[in-house]
């Protein structure tokens, strides 16, 4: 079955971008989508483990007469498959309920939120439970369009972090892109990693499919960002190590989100790697 990415659609300059970011990832990873034209403010998303009220601001409600053409032009101009999703269930008469069968879902860095308020270091409390609660990975795309050329993995050794070298694989094989892996070492050797690597059973996949594995040992993790080409992808696990505890991605995860203006494909704790 063909995968779906998930998105809801803003009718405005914003959300147009967003879109057109939702349908070059589509087309890559060869997903259909599925587009919600919110009618109200408020909705429900039903998790495995946990029900999501995502509260929109008003911007998602801008000219609700153009927003299905707009975005039907759009789709149609990206040439992709795609559905328009309308919620059939209602917790209240104002509270529409949105099942979450979906492979992937599309967010801005916030998604309650003005883009006007929107920057680079902020991605909202609604967008972070959803990447807490989803079993698929979330592509929270950048500011701008930005077609991404390649596939960058961060791996930092956790359960997570294995995760999203699987996604990376994944994407790699479905798109071709060229994929790096980036590791900061910290007090860790690497022969640690390579050790996870090869207790997953990664490392034929390491070989075949890695162009490179950036290993650094000095700098600052912030300054090595450099080092991450501005067209890739990026992938990455959120909540890696620990408990999860106040909503916080982890350090790295922070960093990473609040210096580079890549798309980035996050995998949550409940996320299940397939393919």
């Amino acid at each position: 079955m063909e995968p779906q990415l998930f998105h809801i659609f803003r009718n405005n300059p914003f959300g147009r971008e967003t879109l057109l970011q939702s349908i070059y990832f589509s087309k890559k990873v060869g997903a259909s989508l599925v587009v919600y034209i919110p009618k109200l403010i408020k909705f429900l998303m039903y998790f495995e483990n946990d029900v999501v009220q995502v509260d929109l601001d008003n911007s998602y409600l801008t000219s609700p007469d153009t927003a299905l053409e707009h975005a039907k032009d759009l789709i149609e101009q990206g040439n992709v498959t795609a559905r328009f999703l309308e919620p059939k269930h209602y917790t209240a008469s104002t509270l529409p309920d949105i099942q979450t069968n979906f492979d992937f879902m599309a967010c801005p860095r916030s998604i309650s939120d003005l883009s006007s308020k929107i920057g680079l270091g902020y991605i909202g409390p609604r967008v972070r439970r959803i990447v807490k609660s989803a079993r698929f990975p979330v592509l929270i795309t950048s500011p701008g369009y930005k077609e991404w050329q390649s596939i960058a993995v961060f791996f930092g050794g956790s359960a997570n972090a294995v995760n999203a070298l699987k996604l990376g694989f994944r994407i790699k094989r479905e798109t071709g892109f060229p994929l790096d892996v980036f590791t900061q070492l910290g007090k860790t050797s690497k022969e640690s990693y390579e050790k996870v690597i090869k207790k997953e059973g990664l490392d034929e996949e390491m070989s075949r499919y890695v162009n490179k594995w950036h290993i650094f040992e000095e700098k600052s993790f912030e300054e090595n960002l450099y080092e991450v080409p501005h067209d890739a992808l990026v992938i990455l696990g959120a909540y890696g190590h620990g408990l999860i505890k106040n909503m916080f991605f982890g350090s790295k995860m922070e960093k990473i989100q609040s210096t580079i203006t890549n798309n980035l494909l996050i995998v949550g704790p409940n996320y299940t790697a397939t393919g």
